[in-house]
């Protein structure tokens, strides 16, 4: 349980054996920082620069970001539109279009994005003081990704990226595994002893597929989603009563004591 509602935590016997953490793995986007107003905007001026006249509200985005990646969120929403079934075929066929210009204006924005979300800068230095490693599975393609990920993880920032995969990486996205399993091939590490954090249920779902522990961290942008599927659930990072220390051993935990 999160956002004000009790929870427990629960292990397995302590005689099941514990898998040392190695690694920590996180989403960008949501997960490590809040950008989905900023891409909400890009969308929505891409929109307007292509003359399409659609406009995303904060509720409707909130509702197509349970699609993973951008085109496929266009795609999603081309869908709904009600419109003849020829129509429909030629705005799928401008999706690429929509989804370059979206990208362009996204980068153009991006000098205002704000930093990390509370509490990831000192769960990963802690981590990085215990010989962990970090990695990030970006649910957007590179074009989109790379200035953002340059930015917050910069030489300023002390935070060492050890390995980093986009979406364009990868055949399938997520909530398939493919782009969590590509990211542990990279790093050499079993599944078992890594944590993956995110903020959406596509992403805990990809996670998941591909065997990791997940803690996800919704937005307002997610809450309201399905996280039944992760194994512990926080509103944030940024509880000082819960350190790393917390994570060194990956016992079998479950969310237990939610109320709905």
């Amino acid at each position: 349980g999160a956002w004000g509602r009790p929870c427990g935590l629960a292990c397995e016997p302590p005689a099941r054996r514990m898998s040392p953490l190695t690694a920590l793995l996180f989403d960008l986007d949501g997960t490590l920082v809040d950008t989905e107003e900023l891409h909400r905007c890009a969308f929505n001026q891409s929109f307007r620069n292509l003359s399409l006249g659609w406009d995303w509200t904060p509720v409707l985005y909130a509702e197509l970001l349970a699609v993973s990646g951008g085109a496929g969120r266009i795609a999603a929403y081309i869908d709904r539109l009600r419109e003849p079934a020829a129509e429909k075929v030629r705005l799928r066929h401008l999706v690429p279009l929509i989804h370059a210009e979206k990208t362009r204006v996204y980068r153009d924005l991006l000098a205002g994005t704000a930093g990390l979300r509370p509490g990831i800068a000192r769960l990963c230095e802690e981590a990085l003081a215990e010989g962990m490693r970090i990695g990030i599975a970006a649910s957007s393609a590179s074009a989109g990704a790379s200035e953002l990920i340059a930015r917050v993880f910069g030489k300023r920032s002390g935070l060492p990226i050890s390995a980093l995969v986009y979406a364009d990486q990868v055949a399938r996205r997520k909530p398939a595994p493919d782009l969590y399993e590509l990211l542990l091939a990279t790093l050499r590490v079993p599944a078992e002893h890594c944590v993956a954090f995110e903020d959406s249920a596509s992403g805990v779902a990809a996670a998941k597929a591909a065997g990791l522990y997940v803690i996800a961290t919704p937005t307002r942008w997610t809450a309201a989603q399905d996280f039944s599927l992760a194994d512990l659930v926080r509103a944030s990072l940024g509880e000082p009563e819960r350190p790393l220390e917390r994570l060194r051993a990956r016992p079998a935990l479950r969310v237990v004591g939610a109320s709905p």
